[in-house]
């Protein structure tokens, strides 16, 4: 297995997750989590492999993603009760999904021999779409756009290293590293440490 195919499994899984664990929260049935999980797990590589014309859609060849998908959906709807903060649990593992689909979505641009700016615009869709469909489908104001979340800031920070390390090494591996680690750091340390970015606020004007 690729390590590209490997990224979206990983990045299927987790999102898949997350999605599941957003449907536990707003009380829907086992369909609603079987849809939340697959649009979050699938939603932003289909629009990654839409925009840059690949072939097929990765998980029209790789159908097994949709049964990843359905089991991440099966496992949260029988054990999210346990959680004590489903929301804590979403939002970290939405980290680690974000740390693993922009690598897949840097990858995937990169194999289709896009330009360095379409390849770091594909990293931030892989990683941010998915979950902005989830939080709008449960009418959540999405991670992405709340006031000074480090979350489009992580996705275009590792898009970036990965490019910097390109023209470092010629070791796929090591560029997928640094791309998945710096993207963590940032998404991390906002939730561990409350990390933030200026956010503006109006002033009334003179006149």
């Amino acid at each position: 297995m690729s390590a590209l195919a490997l990224l979206d499994l990983a990045s299927v899984f987790i999102f898949a997750l997350t999605g599941a664990l957003a449907a536990s929260r707003a009380q829907l049935d086992i369909v609603g989590f079987f849809f939340l999980a697959a649009l979050t797990a699938l939603g932003g590589g289909t629009l990654r492999d839409v925009l840059i014309n690949r072939e097929a859609i990765f998980w029209i060849t790789a159908p097994e993603l949709l049964l990843v998908s359905s089991l991440a959906a099966v496992a949260v709807f029988f054990t999210a009760h346990r959680l004590e903060s489903r929301l804590s649990a979403l939002l970290w593992l939405d980290s680690i999904a974000l740390a693993v689909a922009v690598p897949a979505g840097v990858a995937a641009a990169i194999a289709a021999d896009m330009p360095p700016t379409v390849v770091l615009v594909m990293g931030m869709i892989t990683g941010m779409m998915g979950g902005l469909m989830r939080d709008v489908i449960c009418n959540e104001v999405p991670v992405v756009l709340r006031q000074g979340e480090i979350y489009a800031t992580a996705a275009f920070a590792g898009s970036g290293a990965a490019l910097i390390t390109q023209q470092l090494t010629s070791e796929p591996l090591v560029m997928l590293l640094a791309c998945a680690l710096t993207t963590w750091a940032l998404r991390a340390g906002s939730l561990a440490f409350g990390w933030r970015l200026p956010v503006y606020k109006a002033r009334p004007p003179r006149r």
